[in-house]
């Protein structure tokens, strides 16, 4: 897959409408074009490889 696209839903409760937007519109504010309503894109979620320090899974 060349083109990462981001699919959300607009939160506006008449309109929720699938958007697409692409992946380098992340963390940025996309407009509706159903609606106009403007949507905050999420960051790209980070998935930790370690635990934190501090944190053991021992016991």
């Amino acid at each position: 897959m060349s083109d990462n696209v981001v699919r959300l839903i607009c939160p506006n409760l008449k309109c929720r409408k699938v958007l697409s937007v692409p992946d380098s519109a992340r963390g940025k504010k996309v407009r509706c074009r159903n609606c106009g309503m403007r949507v905050q894109v999420p960051q790209k979620e980070t998935v930790p490889t370690s635990p934190p320090p501090g944190e053991s899974s021992e016991e």
